[in-house]
């Protein structure tokens, strides 16, 4: 779930003018982050999560609603207007830069409301919203490209020129939209399958011109360049990321990586340019089902949706 215009470079301009204002004005108290933010809302079911910083709020989507909505830091929930074309939302991505908010949309048969023979494991699409007022700009279809094979739209990146990238976890697809809403395959490869399970699931844009890339059946991490997609490679890892979902990219050298059947939380670094990475930290989540993470300020949260049902959700500050 996940994550991610130039992530990296955008999160370090964030970081650093927090600490100019920390510097000019040293009498300010210090922000106090939360550790915790638990959400009282029933069967919201949340799977991506993005921290707005303009509006000084995290945003939420749903897989047995659809719709989205923001968190306060006192836990106050507010749906955005809604649309039935959203079935499920997965993945969000908030590119402040364009002004926009990027939501993969999906159907696993979590919505019963809106499940149809039709888009039970066919639909795929990214959904554009303004994110301040909340409203869907652009609907693009996904699935359409390759309308034989099951679908599930899952995680987006955004490089720096505005193109989008989609994972798709029911097939061994990446599909791209460029800044006009034009839609295509980038990379469709048998190795990037999840067989009978999920297959590639979160994804990051890296400032050096490619793709990181997660598949959760296997745990395997790929490192896709834009201008070679085929050319794609699997990143060298001890560490076993069965399970991986959601990835944010807090320094050139520095992933997280959500692993909700492990539980945990993986921090990854590399020397060699994502050419192979090692464990350098991990965060314990408990048995909650985690699935992404965001970047707020140097802090990183994760997202617990629990169960379908669950009466609530939270947002943890990760702690390595």
């Amino acid at each position: 779930m996940g994550r991610f215009v130039c992530l990296a470079l955008l999160a370090t301009a964030s970081l650093l003018s927090s600490c100019s204002d920390d510097n000019d004005d040293p009498a300010a108290p210090p922000v106090t982050l939360p550790e915790k933010i638990t959400v009282p809302q029933a069967a919201l079911h949340p799977e991506g999560i993005q921290y707005d910083e303009a509006n000084k709020r995290f945003i939420v989507s749903s897989r047995t609603r659809g719709r989205l909505g923001t968190v306060q830091d006192d836990s106050t929930y507010t749906a955005f207007p809604d649309d039935p074309r959203l079935v499920s939302t997965v993945g969000l991505n908030l590119d402040a830069t364009r002004n926009r908010l990027l939501a993969a949309v999906s159907d696993n048969g979590a919505n019963a409301s809106r499940t149809t023979p039709a888009t039970l494991r066919k639909l795929a699409a990214l959904a554009i919203f303004n994110p301040t007022t909340g409203s869907l700009t652009s609907y693009i279809d996904l699935g359409g490209l390759r309308p034989g094979l099951n679908h599930f739209a899952n995680d987006i990146a955004v490089d720096a020129q505005g193109n989008c990238y989609i994972t798709d976890s029911l097939s061994p697809i990446i599909y791209k939209v460029d800044a006009q809403g034009t839609a295509t395959v980038f990379l469709e490869d048998p190795r990037l399958s999840g067989g009978t399970g999920f297959g590639l699931n979160g994804i990051v844009f890296h400032p050096d011109g490619y793709l990181l890339v997660a598949k959760s059946n296997d745990g395997t991490l790929f490192k896709v360049p834009l201008s070679n997609p085929t050319g794609f490679t699997t990143v060298t890892i001890a560490q076993s990321l069965v399970g991986a979902d959601g990835l944010l990219l807090l320094d050139p050298q520095t992933l997280l990586v959500v692993s909700g059947s492990q539980s945990t939380v993986f921090r990854l670094a590399t020397t060699t340019a994502w050419v192979s990475a090692s464990a350098t930290g991990s965060f314990a989540t408990g048995a909650v089902s985690p699935t992404t993470i965001t970047r707020r300020a140097s802090d990183a949260y994760v997202l617990y949706p629990y169960q379908s049902t669950a009466p609530r959700f939270a947002i943890v500050r990760a702690k390595f």
